[in-house]
């Protein structure tokens, strides 16, 4: 966390609230991404907005990189995958595809992710979010605090 900028991380936050406001406000939906990337299959009636949504936070993210480049993780250099714990010694491909699991299954049990309860959830005042948010991050300092991955 060495390239961290108040200015960009304002900047993000600000695009973050804006797309979340502005799927709200159109399409009175909350832009929970595990709730969108998780209607996709089975196809839900509502595919088209989302695959729209999706295309473009990925759009986005990507013209925003080529474009500024000196603004992500890492500054100019490019950013490199979470690897395992040396002394784990556990494949790094295995190692994503083990987070990215458990990742899902606890935006399925928690019934969210942290865009719609952090961002959406919050913003709503919804206090099913704020005990969600709250054990998002007291397990986020737990795993930074046994891995030592920052």
């Amino acid at each position: 966390m060495e390239s961290f900028s108040p200015l960009t991380a304002a900047l993000g936050g600000i695009l973050i609230g804006l797309a979340s406001a502005v799927l709200w406000l159109g399409n009175g939906r909350i832009a929970g991404i595990s709730g969108i990337f998780g209607q996709l299959l089975p196809p839900a009636q509502t595919v088209v907005w989302r695959l729209v949504f999706l295309v473009a936070l990925v759009a986005a993210t990507a013209l925003t990189a080529l474009a500024f480049p000196q603004i992500g993780v890492g500054g100019v250099e490019p950013a490199q995958l979470a690897a395992p714990p040396a002394a784990w010694s556990v494949p790094t491909p295995i190692w994503l595809i083990a987070a990215g699991l458990l990742t899902g299954f606890g935006t399925k049990i928690g019934n969210g992710c942290t865009s719609g309860h952090g961002v959406c959830g919050l913003a709503r005042l919804s206090f099913r979010s704020l005990v969600a948010v709250a054990v998002f991050f007291s397990v986020a300092i737990l795993t930074v605090t046994l891995t030592g991955i920052v």
